[in-house]
């Protein structure tokens, strides 16, 4: 599972540099950034279940439009696909992460998911 995790990161952080036909790995980011984007909760939760990854294991190796994950839904108002992101996270992350300051800088300051993001950043 190691190997996948590492697999999922290099791939992930490669794919901005080369020009590649689309890996399975790279697949599986577009496709978890896709459901992120559509507030898919249900299959962003069924892509990670079936590839056996655990979010909180790969989340700092994706990115969607050069955002993270939970910026990414809050640009694109995914206020389902973001609670269970910030859900399957844990706290002092979710804290650290400096979200709430990206939000209010970039004019999504009203985002429901605030409220969530500082409501785990408290547990």
């Amino acid at each position: 599972m190691k190997a996948k995790l590492f697999t999922l990161a290099a791939v992930i952080a490669t794919t901005s540099f080369i020009s590649a036909p689309v890996a399975a790995d790279d697949q599986l980011a577009m496709s978890i950034c896709s459901y992120v984007a559509a507030d898919n909760k249900n299959n962003l939760r069924k892509a990670l279940s079936d590839n056996r990854l655990r979010l909180r294991n790969v989340y700092d190796g994706i990115v969607c439009d050069g955002l993270p994950l939970v910026r990414h839904a809050i640009k694109h108002n995914a206020a389902d696909a973001a609670g269970f992101i910030i859900s399957q996270l844990p706290g002092s992350q979710v804290a650290a992460s400096g979200d709430i300051e990206w939000a209010n800088s970039n004019g999504f300051a009203s985002s429901p998911i605030i409220n969530t993001i500082k409501e785990r950043s408290a547990s």
